[in-house]
């Protein structure tokens, strides 16, 4: 018999996963905030963001934002009890997420010297504008009550937002594998997008599972 407490369970495995990924980069973020503020320096130094330092604090922030407050948009249980905090915490979402990806394409066109080669900067300005499109598209199926459509390119945007974290492990393994360089760290950052949205759209496009009666036998 298929039990409440395995039916709550499940339903916040997916949120709780992505609470862990979302935390690589939310930490990161806040370190380097710590820094801006005047704390001890424990991220590597990078003067352009001493320089201008508006753009990266916006962008960390609404990361931060996004990634948080999005984990939650995951739960069927929490979209169904509470229809009202997900509409409300949806325009925030919505905010947050175009102020990511405008600071985070800011940078990219105008912050020289970034680490990367011509590849990521050109991988950067097509997620960057992609997760700004997706945004859009996902608010504009939304206000003509297209759940589907919104529900599918909500999660796109979630996905690019929160690579960060998956490339803390691409990163990772791709300098373990085949050492490091400029085209393959530029790469494996890449592959942080390709996998994320790879997941986001078999979670899109996979089957709905029927729910069993409520007293039925596995």
């Amino acid at each position: 018999m298929t039990s409440r407490t395995g039916s709550v369970g499940s339903s916040w495995r997916v949120p709780a996963a992505l609470l862990v990924l979302s935390a690589i980069p939310v930490v990161a973020g806040s370190l380097r905030l710590l820094e801006i503020a005047g704390g001890a320096q424990l991220l590597p130094a990078n003067p352009r963001i001493d320089a201008v330092p508006a753009p990266v604090v916006v962008h960390i922030v609404a990361a931060a934002v996004f990634a948080i407050l999005g984990v939650f948009q995951f739960s069927a249980r929490l979209r169904r009890r509470r229809p009202s905090w997900h509409r409300r915490s949806g325009r925030v979402l919505v905010g947050a997420g175009l102020a990511v990806a405008g600071s985070g394409l800011w940078m990219t066109l105008f912050y020289t010297g970034a680490p990367g080669g011509q590849l990521l900067w050109a991988v950067r300005l097509l997620v960057g504008s992609a997760m700004a499109a997706f945004i859009v598209l996902g608010f504009t199926a939304i206000r003509r009550r297209d759940l589907a459509a919104h529900r599918a390119w909500m999660i796109r945007a979630y996905a690019i937002a929160l690579a960060a974290g998956t490339q803390a492990f691409t990163e990772g393994i791709g300098d373990a594998v085949v050492g490091a360089g400029e085209l393959r760290g530029d790469l494996a950052k890449g592959a942080g997008w390709v996998i994320n949205l790879a997941v986001a759209e078999y979670a899109i496009r996979r089957p709905a599972r029927r729910r069993r009666p409520a007293g039925a036998r596995s």
